[in-house]
């Protein structure tokens, strides 16, 4: 997800916080009243924020000839920081050792998170990097059920990850192996956010994760200047990723929270794959074939699956 993307179903019915791109450091349930109207507008800016998010991590690729993935990254980490720490204004003279410690961590899985989804974007393509991105969030939501639909989900998603890096002459494993690394740590990110929002109020936690991976990614930013003066349109691109795929799905998760239920709420994130694909399709010419079609579908439907049927 990219972190992209999107954020996660969780097996309680909430919502974890959003990994790629945006943090959040709670779950808003959706109001009993007024559901019809305020619902479509909830998920007319769920499907607005998945094009968003996916459009931004297309954007931020064709940068990757100048900047490099990590150049790419880092302003998108800034861009992350400065709408994060303007909404969450965090004091961080008041944080204990104890609310530092998953700070920190989350710092350093967000940052981790972004290189290796946009590493893995340059070697083997949107669609399917995010593909793979998003296991992370489908083994928090199916981890410690014992729902059978659960295992069957699990099952179909495994069988959609082996067709995905099945051996063949094209096939970038070390592209697939980024993928799955961040897919760990976006499912590191949801566990470390919730733990960061029970022990520190509001999106403080969040935004000073964010500022803290901004920071470490500042002499990124300056070898990549160094090395090779960027243009501006690559900039451009950079930082069209960060609102994008940053600032737009924080802002759309506050307030689709608000309208729609968990439930729904993952069940909707959950084609965000499909949309990656479209976008590597159509911005960036990166065809799949049926195989990977078939594939990323799987991996669609086994979460789509475990979300529709009804937990006793």
């Amino acid at each position: 997800m990219d972190t992209v993307a999107a954020s996660a179903p969780a097996s309680s019915g909430t919502v974890p916080a959003s990994p790629a791109p945006t943090p959040a450091s709670a779950t808003v349930q959706a109001p009993a009243s007024g559901a019809g109207g305020e619902r479509l507008a909830g998920v007319l800016t769920m499907l607005g924020c998945g094009v968003s998010n996916q459009v931004g991590a297309a954007l931020g690729s064709l940068a990757f000839p100048v900047l490099g993935p990590a150049g790419v990254v880092a302003i998108r980490q800034y861009v992350a920081a400065i709408v994060l720490v303007a909404v969450g204004r965090p004091r961080l003279r008041s944080f204990t050792a104890r609310q530092w410690r998953p700070v920190v961590l989350l710092a350093l899985v967000f940052g981790t998170m972004n290189l290796s989804l946009y590493t893995a974007i340059d070697r083997i393509g949107l669609g399917l990097a995010v593909t793979l991105e998003f296991l992370g969030p489908l083994a928090i939501a199916l981890a410690g059920s014992r729902r059978r639909v659960d295992a069957c989900c699990a099952l179909i998603a495994a069988l959609g990850v082996i067709t995905l890096m099945r051996p063949r002459p094209s096939a970038d494993y070390l592209g697939m192996g980024l993928g799955l690394l961040a897919a760990v740590c976006w499912a590191s990110y949801i566990l470390l956010n919730r733990t960061v929002g029970r022990r520190i109020p509001g999106a403080q936690g969040s935004a000073a994760a964010a500022g803290l991976s901004a920071l470490a990614f500042l002499p990124v930013g300056v070898i990549v200047v160094v090395r090779q003066p960027p243009t501006a349109g690559a900039v451009g691109y950079a930082i069209a990723a960060g609102v994008l795929a940053s600032a737009v799905p924080y802002l759309a998760d506050v307030f689709t929270l608000r309208r729609v239920p968990a439930q729904v709420f993952g069940l909707f994130m959950s084609v965000n794959p499909v949309l990656a694909a479209l976008a590597g399709w159509i911005m960036l010419g990166q065809g799949l074939g049926r195989v990977e079609w078939a594939a990323i579908g799987a991996v669609v439907a086994a979460n789509a699956l475990s979300m529709c049927v009804p937990r006793q």
